[in-house]
């Protein structure tokens, strides 16, 4: 596994949501495939991937129902905002993803979309194993917890 990149971008959307449902094993930075509109919009910071996943084809993965809604000044030729997006990785890497969603029952959750530091669209894709309504329970405890821990902390100075 490759050390962390630092981040240096800005984030467009983001799907908290994901780290609270799933166990989150591994992360890819992957390149979305987008129209013109589609990146005039992102950079307005226009998008939502809260009920959106990435799904193995034949050619490749591909993003689906994430909103990137139509751009403001767009004509005719705007985009469809839930269209199906293909992800832009290396070979390999979509033959590990798909293998893990298909043999191990991983699921793909896009985590944020973000523009990197040359100021190109990435999706931070996850490699995300469900967790069960204990598990949640307890990632809420350990949420509160810290939450508590840090009040108590400022009040002593």
């Amino acid at each position: 596994m490759a050390p962390k990149k630092e981040f240096s971008g800005k984030i467009v959307a983001e799907n908290r949501r994901a780290r609270f449902d799933y166990y989150i094993e591994d992360t890819v930075e992957a390149g979305l495939m987008l129209t013109g509109t589609e990146v005039k919009a992102l950079r307005e910071g226009r998008a939502t991937i809260k009920e959106s996943y990435a799904a193995p084809e034949k050619d490749g993965i591909w993003l689906i129902n994430a909103n990137i809604p139509e751009y403001s000044a767009g004509n005719r030729e705007n985009h469809e905002p839930k269209r199906p997006r293909k992800l832009l990785l290396h070979a390999k890497e979509i033959a590990r993803l798909a293998q893990a969603v298909e043999r191990k029952g991983y699921t793909l959750a896009p985590l944020k979309i973000y523009f990197n530091a040359r100021g190109i669209a990435k999706l931070e894709l996850g490699l995300a194993l469900g967790k069960k309504a204990p598990d949640k329970r307890d990632t809420e405890k350990e949420r509160d917890w810290q939450r508590q821990k840090g009040r108590l902390l400022r009040e002593r100075g």
